[in-house]
Parts: structure tokens; C-alpha cells; sequence
């Protein structure tokens, strides 16, 4: 009958640890893939360059002035000066001969190239950037500013979709997480009702009864996080050399970090929640 027992108990510790890890490793999964989704999206979006036309006798002096005056702008991330030899130059050289001397002079205007910092953008970033342009056409060096204006809106769409889909997703998962690891901490100490008994009959008051069970759940919480975060480790390493997504690079690691770091003590704080409401419960069940 002990020896029943003893197996029961053994097979349940393991079931709470093998569902522990899986939830675990399905939350860190998630988080990943948040991260990367929000740094695509990101990327694609600083990506996307202003070009600001300036008119075509203006001197380098007062173009290199207004480029330093729109760099100075918190939300914008670079500006590039193109003179109309530069931009000669770039066009013959993607064109595969020297247009000038075919049509006998340089049609091309003077701009700037501007790149916007998305992460330093507030919510009403469109009609930021839109008071951006109209501001920069009103000046007289400047014909106008051009921009990809359907790419612009169908990225900043498919950001927010993304974000908020991934944030109900993941508060959705996330809960799912704390109810599953919850319910096998119960489970499994339902399996130590007698031992319950025991100390409780003995004299043992509720914060000793409590406190070797809330270790060894806080243990099992951190064992299953180890293996939750070696498996996700594995996952990456192997996306990595059959995605060629860069996925391993130093810039991510702080990122990997701070997730990895999240289900440890997430997984410590559901184990040492969990345990203590359940052993308080079982305890007045009893007595």
C-alpha cells in the first residue's frame, strides 16, 4: 500500500513537472515570437524613407543647415544630404550609363533623405508626420516631400493588428498558464492529504505544514523554467540555421534575457501562490 502510494506520488510530482515546462515553454514560445513580430514590424516601418526635394539652386550651406534642423528632431533617426552630382551619380550608376551626357544635362533636384524613429513616435504618429511635411513644403529651398504613403498606412495597420493580436493572444495564454499550473499544484497535493493529516494531528502549525511544500512547488516551478527556457534555446538555435533570420544575434540576447528571466520568476510566484492557497484549503477542509 506505501509502496502504491509512493508511486502515486511520484507520478503526480512528474505530471505537475512535465505540464509545468510545456506551459511554460509554450508562454516563452509566444513572448519570441511577439518580440520578433513587434521588430519586423518596426524595422520595416524605420526603414521607410522621406524625400525631401529641395529646389535646385540651393547651396550645399543652407541644405546642410535645414538637414541639421530636421535631424535634430527627437523622433527623426537619420537624414541624408543627396546633391544633384549624387544624385546623378546614383541614378547613372543604376541605370548602366551616363544619362547626362545623352540628354546633355542634370534634370535631377537637391534632397534629403529622412528616417523616422517608430519607437519615439506617439499613437497619433500619422498626423505627426503629416504636420512633418506640410511644415518642410512650406519652406522656400523646398519643392516638396515624397513618401510611399499606401506603404506607410498598410505597415502601421499590420503593426497594430499584429501588437494587439499578440497581446490578447498572450494575456489569453498567459492565464492560461497560471489556471493549468495552479490546477496540477493542486492535484498533486492532493496525493499528500494523509501526510497533511499527520503533521497537522502531531501540533504543527499552518506556516511549517506550509513551508516544505511551498519549497519544493517553488523548486519544481524553477526546474520546469530551466527546461522550458533550454527548450526554447534549442528552438531558436535551430530556427536560426534553417531560417537565416539572424535570430542569435548579440542584439537580441538582452531580449532573451528579460523573457527567460520572466518564466523563472513567473513560474516561482504561480508555484509559491498556487501551493500556499492550496495547503491553507486542504488544511480547513480537514480541520
Amino acid at each position: 500500500m506505501a509502496n502504491r502510494t509512493t508511486h502515486r506520488r511520484h507520478n503526480s510530482l512528474s505530471a505537475t513537472l512535465l505540464g509545468m515546462t510545456l506551459a511554460l515553454f509554450l508562454l516563452g514560445i509566444l513572448m519570441v515570437i511577439e518580440y520578433h513580430s513587434y521588430r519586423l514590424t518596426h524595422d520595416a516601418q524605420e526603414r521607410i524613407t522621406y524625400k525631401v526635394d529641395l529646389v535646385p539652386d540651393v547651396d550645399d550651406a543652407m541644405a546642410l543647415h535645414l538637414r541639421d534642423s530636421i535631424a535634430a528632431f527627437p523622433y527623426v533617426k537619420h537624414v541624408d544630404y543627396i546633391s544633384r552630382e549624387k544624385a546623378a551619380e546614383i541614378f547613372s550608376e543604376d541605370l548602366g550609363e551616363d544619362f547626362i551626357g545623352f540628354i546633355g544635362y542634370n534634370p535631377l533636384y537637391p534632397s534629403l533623405m529622412v528616417n523616422f524613429r517608430v519607437d519615439l513616435l506617439p499613437d497619433n504618429s500619422s498626423r505627426l508626420l503629416d504636420n512633418f511635411c506640410s511644415q518642410i513644403g512650406k519652406l522656400d529651398i523646398v519643392t516638396g516631400v515624397a513618401y510611399q504613403e499606401n506603404v506607410v498606412n498598410e505597415l502601421r495597420e499590420v503593426f497594430y493588428n499584429i501588437t494587439w493580436f499578440l497581446i490578447v493572444f498572450g494575456l489569453l495564454l498567459f492565464l492560461i498558464t497560471i489556471i493549468l499550473i495552479d490546477s496540477l499544484i493542486r492535484i498533486s497535493l492532493q496525493s499528500e492529504r494523509e501526510t497533511l493529516r499527520t503533521m497537522r494531528m502531531v501540533g504543527a502549525g499552518t506556516g511549517f505544514i506550509t513551508r516544505p511544500f511551498v519549497g519544493r512547488s517553488i523548486a519544481f516551478g524553477a526546474i520546469g523554467a530551466a527546461i522550458a527556457i533550454v527548450l526554447l534555446a534549442v528552438c531558436l538555435k535551430v530556427a536560426d540555421l534553417n531560417l537565416a533570420a539572424d535570430l542569435l544575434s548579440t542584439t537580441h540576447l538582452p531580449y532573451y534575457a528579460a523573457i527567460a528571466m520572466l518564466l523563472l520568476l513567473l513560474s516561482m510566484a504561480i508555484a509559491w501562490l498556487s501551493t500556499t492557497f492550496a495547503v491553507h484549503k486542504q488544511l480547513k477542509i480537514q480541520y
